[in-house]
């Protein structure tokens, strides 16, 4: 299911890793995914659950690794 809040060429390598730690490292729901990325880099979506979930799913893409599989699920 895809939300269409968050392009995947707007997320840099960095920004991807960053997401992954918060993700999958450090257990982040996707509302404090999209709450952590909006603290550190700004956003109009605040902790919304399904924005989140978007970058998870473009950060992984980013990474080349599939948003439905391990680790990120």
């Amino acid at each position: 299911m895809t939300h269409h809040h968050v392009d995947p060429a707007t997320i840099t390598p960095e920004m991807a890793v960053q997401i992954r730690t918060w993700r999958v490292e450090e257990d982040f729901s996707w509302r404090a995914v999209a709450q952590a990325a909006t603290d550190l880099w700004g956003s109009e979506f605040g902790s919304n659950q399904l924005f989140g979930e978007d970058l998870c799913v473009a950060a992984a893409q980013v990474l080349g690794e599939n948003p439905r599989k391990e680790p990120w699920m």
